[in-house]
């Protein structure tokens, strides 16, 4: 692989990937999880632009690349055992064409597989990328990584993320205030999924979880913090929502583009996580046909 995407997008202008580009690399991101999910039954939980690389988009990049390290060997140290550990290397300078590029999902370290009635209860997902489902505890399949991607995409197209209040002032994630920039985005959560919360409260994890802050979890309640809603529905915590719509986060992409963007995206972040159109649904969407 020749570099994470985050390190990709910024050989363009604004950090920014032309959008004929970004639209096939969805297509290969999107094809990649059909075959995760449908055949292998498999919930990636850890998307986020360190876990997508790019391919070499030519062979001989890396052949050039080996040749050089006899005139200036790549630094290394050896480990306790005795053996040599080689500096991680992702500069193989600048693109020579980028129409043989493709991007991969990587680094399956976390990955669950689940049967198709399973899902999982325990805490998933990088901060900015967390899925509602598993902020309420009511629990995730599939559709998780739908979200994840949603927001990846976006992040990728605007070269800078969505969310902007996920931690608090010690540097914490804070689960309120991310459900708070959700719905300045999206609207209230449909009182299903509230009711849905509460139903579940309580679901202990297969095993503890340790929080950054050395505190042992046994459920969602206790790891996210909450509850975030009465059982009425209503967000307690207004104060945090911010004066935000989701089409002001896309200025990037002219008007026919935005409308078609939005339309694709918000297939991937509905509350409801059934809602969710699957990766192969996805694909089909106006929003990626190539002109």
């Amino acid at each position: 692989m020749r570099e994470p995407i985050w390190l990709f997008q910024r050989r363009f202008k604004d950090g920014r990937i032309p959008l004929p580009i970004v639209k096939t690399y969805i297509l290969f991101l999107l094809a990649g999880l059909d075959y995760l999910h449908e055949a292998c039954r498999v919930v990636h939980t850890d998307l986020k632009l360190e876990n997508i690389m790019v391919t070499f988009e030519d062979s001989a990049v890396l052949g050039d690349f080996m040749n050089s390290q006899f005139d200036q060997p790549m630094h290394y140290k050896i480990d306790s055992t005795g053996r040599p550990v080689y500096r991680c290397h992702n500069d193989f300078g600048p693109l020579r064409k980028i129409n043989n590029i493709i991007p991969k999902i990587v680094d399956f370290g976390l990955a669950t597989r689940l049967d198709c009635d399973d899902c999982g209860i325990y805490p998933i997902q990088p901060d900015h990328y967390r899925a509602p489902e598993v902020i309420l505890g009511c629990g995730w399949r599939t559709s998780a990584d739908i979200w994840n991607l949603g927001i990846l995409i976006r992040d990728i197209m605007q070269g800078q993320e969505l969310f902007h209040q996920v931690y608090d002032k010690q540097g914490h994630y804070d689960a309120k205030a991310h459900l708070a920039e959700m719905i300045a985005l999206l609207g209230p959560p449909p009182p299903g999924l509230i009711a849905r919360t509460y139903s579940t409260v309580g679901y202990k994890f297969p095993e503890p979880v340790r929080k950054d802050d050395g505190n042992v979890c046994e459920n969602s309640g206790q790891y996210f913090g909450g509850p975030f809603f009465s059982k009425d529905g209503k967000f307690l915590h207004d104060d945090l929502i911010p004066n935000r719509t989701l089409a002001d986060t896309i200025p990037s992409l002219e008007e026919s583009d935005r409308e078609n963007f939005l339309s694709f995206v918000k297939m991937m972040l509905s509350w409801i996580p059934e809602e969710r159109k699957t990766a192969g649904e996805l694909m089909k969407h106006p929003f990626l046909r190539l002109k």
